[in-house]
């Protein structure tokens, strides 16, 4: 065929492929947002939040809803737009004009793969920065009101690492509260525990503290690291204010602390390259402190050791360009303010104190919970790459299932779309929590998936390029009658 027909076919079969895709992903995206809604509005609600700031929680997961829903739409597209064109007979028309069944998908793939590039630019650029601020807003939603916030029959945490309280019951209506325990870690020298049979919250006429009105109970109190001085004060009525935690809605601007889910690719290969190079640095600490003793004891002088040298990863080709465009397109401020990645910092010279066993096995540790930094990061890298790659991969599966069984139908499409996606983010969850534990290599654990559904995808294009269109068929009772068959053959 010439170069114009080949280029309308492809603009034909990518047209037929677009208004699925985009109804599939609203759909798909929709639901799950309904879903985020439905667990998290009568919280949001109970705590006298304006619509504005509410709406702005909801718009906020959509980034993470559409990461996750866009492989599943490219399915769904692929599945209804190539059995509909079987079903039509239009492949077999395709197919007695000379066009094989390579060339049909060879524009579907490429579309694939273009999506696949979005959709890897939207989970390593847009998903981290909208996961943070939504992170950072939920954090400020929670410090707000805490007498909604608080979970019956659960130690809620209401100043971070100091000041715990679990309450049985709570009146959510009037802030009463029933059998109240309270952790009270804020002073350095000792810890408290309080108990009451009931109790209410209260703000300060300022909206800035939690005042607690405590009945009938006691004060058990005992000092760090002397557990001999117990001591245990019982009351009536106990006052207890809590200072900094506001009925005051308060943005945080900005956040420095980032999760892994919080970085792009470029900030998660230097943490990598910072955690390979404390795991270096604890198995240097530990070979001179060993060699040091030795030598002490053999009566020889210390030798000094010349320093690491100061490294700074790059992080590829893709973060150099992506440097290289953001001095092309920040100003000069904004690229001042430009957080630059920290250099190495040379490690203390070891301790002149002899080696133990606690030494070296505290070195250890320190190195494997390095390698466990830089594996975590590893798979959330690969995380990233894998969930955009399943694009690609899921149309691969769904052209040789949609011209195998052309008149499958809603059925079709639902049950194999359901099916796949539920087998591959199995495999995702539990490829990630492997890569964490440093069982699978980061690589394996997130790629294996995406993998065998490829190769699977790749054999079944195969076999559909070299069988004749007319054979092809069948719609989803084939699948059954088929399973059933194969069942039966094997109990015979």
């Amino acid at each position: 065929m010439g170069g114009l027909p080949v280029r309308i076919l492809s603009r034909y079969l990518l047209r037929q492929h677009l208004a699925p895709l985009i109804f599939a992903l609203s759909a798909l995206t929709a639901l799950m947002l309904l879903n985020q809604i439905a667990k998290r509005f009568p919280e949001l609600v109970g705590k006298g939040l304006s619509w504005s700031v509410i709406g702005e929680v909801f718009v906020l997961s959509i980034p993470f809803i559409i990461a996750m829903t866009l492989p599943m739409a490219v399915l769904v597209a692929v599945l209804h737009a190539m059995s509909r064109l079987a079903a039509d007979n239009e492949i077999t028309a395709m197919a007695a004009n000379g066009i094989s069944v390579s060339r049909i998908a060879r524009p579907v793939l490429a579309g694939a793969a273009l999506v696949t590039l979005i959709a890897f630019l939207w989970n390593d650029q847009v998903l981290p920065r909208t996961n943070h601020r939504l992170r950072t807003l939920l954090v400020d939603i929670q410090r707000k009101k805490p007498s909604f916030a608080l979970k019956e029959q659960v130690i809620n945490e209401v100043v971070p690492d100091q000041f715990f309280l679990r309450a049985a019951r709570i009146d959510r209506a009037t802030n009463r509260l029933r059998d109240v325990t309270i952790y009270d870690l804020s002073e350095a020298d000792r810890r408290r525990i309080i108990t009451a049979d009931s109790g209410r919250m209260a703000y300060t006429p300022g909206q800035t503290d939690l005042y607690l009105t405590l009945v009938d109970g006691d004060i058990q109190e005992v000092r760090r690291g002397d557990d001999a001085q117990f001591n245990r004060t019982f009351f009536h009525t106990n006052h207890i204010r809590v200072r900094g935690v506001s009925n005051q809605l308060v943005i945080t601007e900005e956040d420095s602390y980032r999760t892994d889910r919080e970085m792009t690719i470029c900030d998660m290969q230097r943490a990598v390259a910072a955690a390979r190079d404390d795991a270096q640095a604890a198995h240097r600490d530990a070979d001179a402190m060993v060699e040091g003793d030795l030598r002490r004891l053999a009566g020889l002088a210390p030798r000094t050791h010349a320093p690491p040298p100061n490294l700074d990863p790059s992080g590829g080709a893709y973060c150099d360009l992506l440097r290289r465009l953001g001095r092309r397109l920040l100003p000069a401020e904004a690229q001042a303010q430009t957080v630059q990645p920290p250099a190495y910092q040379v490690p203390a010279p070891p301790s002149p104190l002899p080696v133990t066993l606690a030494v070296t096995t505290g070195e250890d540790d320190r190195a494997l919970g390095a390698r466990r930094r830089a594996a975590a990061y590893l798979v959330e890298i690969h995380k990233k790459l894998a969930i955009a790659g399943a694009c690609f991969v899921f149309a691969l599966i769904g052209i040789p299932v949609a011209l195998r069984f052309p008149r499958g139908g809603a059925g079709l499409v639902i049950g194999v779309a359901v099916s796949v996606f539920a087998i591959y983010y199995i495999g995702l969850i539990a490829g990630e929590d492997l890569g964490d534990r440093l069982i699978l290599s980061p690589f394996l654990a997130m790629w294996g998936t995406n993998l065998v559904f490829g190769a699977f995808g790749l054999i079944g294009l195969l076999v559909m390029t070299r069988s004749s269109p007319a054979a092809r068929g069948g719609d989803w009772s084939d699948v059954r009658e088929a399973l059933v068959s194969r069942f039966r053959r094997r109990r015979a």
